[in-house]
């Protein structure tokens, strides 16, 4: 059952995130996107400049909310696009027999987005899931990218699965315990930080768009979508996205990592920065996984730093 953006879901959050979402229709369903940027308005008689753009990618169990200071800091400099998947955010919710909720099929959805709004040099920012997803659309589309960012991520079959991950994925129990109690999006509000405490408007952000059943089936299926074996279709996909990361390396790169993520470990980083021996590198010693929200100033300078270095 196809489930769309309701009235609560388009204003959430508006007080800390008061940007209105532009839609585009993919396959299973309506895709929801914040599109900020500098006044198209030029003087008449000059020619209008292209700004870069900064594609946002989140992960699970976030959405485009957890690039609000993305798009506040660079709006006036770059064209900031924070998508929002199928399932997430402000975008439709789809049942899991119109939509497939795998890696590739995220990936095609940000592919149809990129096409649909004919985007060019873009920089890649992306968080947890939204790492392989984005990594993966870049590849496809790679003429199209100048740079990546990417914060706590992975983009290779896991090396490792936490059991508190692990332990949402049992059967019936699972889909229980993240459907029906939100077990897996409330954790994060503290598991996801080490050094800071989120603000509880934030954290009431975060969950916003997952307050029921119907709403979570995006939480559920990202979980499950990790590949335990060699079988899973998403397997090779992930495989796939690790064999090109070295094709990568040329294309100017940052990694900013919060050292204490108990997911995407440090060993994550290290297999980044193996892959691409020239990317640029902070870690931050004491922040966690939601790592935008735990070491703000930090990350945000990093970025802003990275852009203008490479501009």
């Amino acid at each position: 059952m196809l489930i769309r953006q309701t009235a609560t879901m388009k204003f959430m959050a508006q007080d800390v995130f008061p940007y209105a979402s532009k839609q585009h229709q993919v396959a299973g369903g309506v895709i929801r996107y914040i599109d900020e940027g500098p006044s198209d308005e030029e003087p008449i008689d000059e020619e209008p400049e292209d700004k870069d753009v900064i594609l946002c990618v989140h992960g699970n169990p976030t959405w485009s909310f957890y690039y609000r200071r993305v798009v506040e800091r660079f709006k006036e400099t770059h064209r900031v696009i924070a998508v929002d998947h199928l399932g997430c955010g402000r975008s439709d919710r789809p049942s899991q027999s119109e939509f497939e909720y795998t890696l590739a099929a995220h990936r095609d959805n940000m592919l149809s987005l990129i096409d649909h709004l004919n985007l060019d040099r873009m920089t890649l920012l992306a968080h947890d899931w939204g790492g392989a997803i984005g990594l993966s659309t870049l590849v496809a589309r790679r003429e199209r990218f100048k740079r990546i960012m990417l914060l706590n991520t992975a983009a290779f079959p896991p090396p490792y699965v936490p059991w508190r991950i692990a332990a949402c994925r049992f059967p019936v129990l699972g889909t229980a315990a993240v459907r029906g109690l939100n077990a897996f999006a409330k954790a994060a509000i503290t598991m996801a930080m080490s050094r800071n405490k989120l603000d509880p408007k934030i954290a009431a952000g975060l969950l916003a768009p997952y307050d029921n059943w119907h709403n979570r089936v995006a939480i559920d299926a990202f979980v499950r979508d990790i590949p335990m074996s060699k079988s899973h279709p998403t397997f090779q996909t992930l495989t796939d996205l690790e064999s090109a990361l070295p094709s990568l390396a040329d294309m100017p790169s940052l990694l900013v990592w919060g050292m204490k993520d108990w997911c995407f470990r440090p060993e994550c980083l290290r297999r980044f920065q193996q892959a691409w021996p020239n990317a640029k590198s902070l870690e931050i010693a004491d922040a966690g996984h939601y790592v935008i929200e735990d070491a703000p100033s930090e990350t945000i300078e990093a970025i802003a730093g990275f852009l203008s270095e490479t501009s």
